[in-house]
């Protein structure tokens, strides 16, 4: 009998396998390597292959060449790539998927590649190397607050490096948000990093008027970012913590983006009752989180997203939409309603004072 081929098939394969069928161990080797697919695609970033890939020909030398690497390198890179459904190959040539032409090309205007600076830095990494710890404690090992502690550098790469992932994000949330609105308004930015939600905004409603909220470092780039869109003589700034900083008002509009999800709920509820208080009558608070349902394992994105507050926060998770709704309740807010966003893991739960 031949033995099991550990690598014959991805994880994904085995589940719901045929009652007939040897089992196959291959994901125990697949999640122990995994991360060396972390690992081959941020060193293809960083090495700017996807563009030499793009521009062509393709062969090994070339792209060598391009990447100022040695051929061995490249050559392995680049297949285990293939292998992990990155790349094509064909006649010893490599050539993009058409995923990896539109997100990982620095040439598309979709690309992704900038992501890998905040992903992959190592503020980030670090926890995962002491998971047992994180997991025995259920909180992370980060001192202080962890990824929250004030003024945490990481949050300015945030800012600078990944807009093309929720920048998608910010059309349907502006959309959502007016409802064809276009008179004057209050628009307050909770965490506004990039600041592109409160921007989105303004550029769909001349008349709104937008404060972002977050620390001052990181609201250069917001800054920055409405120069670009030509509304920063409508963008005011706000230093200073969510928790501690007098919000103003009354505002319309209250964004709360990917920020609940780091605290625990006593947290988020204290939190939504500031907002609700900086509020019009009939003004509304939008949040956008990655949402799992309620068995907390689907969908997968979003579900996994908890993995990131265990090992990043002291107390914060996923939560469900229930679980959002019932601090909005709790915090005094009507009509709590979810709008997930097609093609996204994110849902974005709107609430009225």
């Amino acid at each position: 009998m031949t033995p099991a081929n550990p690598v014959a098939e991805p994880a994904n394969q085995i589940v719901d396998q045929p009652p007939n069928q040897a089992l196959n161990p291959g994901f125990v080797f697949e999640m122990l390597n995994a991360h060396q697919r972390t690992a081959a695609l941020k060193t293809a970033i960083e090495l700017d292959l996807f563009r030499a890939v793009g521009e062509g020909p393709g062969d090994t030398a070339s792209i060598a060449r391009r990447c100022s690497a040695s051929e061995r390198g490249i050559r392995i890179l680049c297949d285990f790539l293939v292998i992990s459904g990155v790349l094509e190959k064909s006649d010893g040539r490599y050539k993009h998927t058409p995923s990896s032409a539109a997100f990982l090309d620095p040439r598309s205007p979709a690309c992704l590649a900038s992501m890998a600076q905040f992903l992959g830095n190592r503020a980030n990494m670090e926890p995962f190397e002491q998971f047992t710890e994180v997991v025995r404690a259920g909180r992370t090992t980060l001192k202080g607050n962890g990824s929250v502690e004030p003024e945490n550098p990481i949050w300015v790469q945030f800012a600078e490096t990944m807009a093309p992932m929720v920048g998608p994000l910010a059309p349907p949330l502006g959309k959502l948000v007016l409802e064809g609105h276009n008179g004057p308004m209050r628009v307050l930015d909770i965490a506004a990093g990039h600041g592109l939600f409160g921007i989105e905004i303004a550029r769909q409603n001349p008349q709104a008027q937008v404060t972002g909220l977050d620390w001052m470092p990181v609201l250069r780039v917001a800054l920055k970012n409405a120069e670009r869109a030509g509304v920063k003589d409508r963008y005011a700034t706000l230093p200073g913590s969510a928790f501690e900083v007098d919000f103003g008002g009354p505002y319309d509009v209250v964004l709360l983006t990917n920020f609940l999800h780091h605290f625990d709920k006593a947290a988020c509820v204290g939190l939504l009752k500031k907002v609700r208080a900086a509020l019009k009558p009939g003004g509304r608070a939008a949040t956008l989180e990655f949402v799992p349902n309620e068995d907390r394992v689907s969908p997968p994105m979003a579900a996994s997203f908890a993995m990131i507050m265990l090992a990043g926060t002291v107390a914060g998770d996923a939560y469900t939409f229930n679980d959002l709704r019932a601090m909005h309740e709790e915090a005094g807010f009507g009509a709590v309603a979810a709008h997930p966003i097609p093609m996204s893991a994110h849902t974005i739960v709107i609430g009225s004072a």
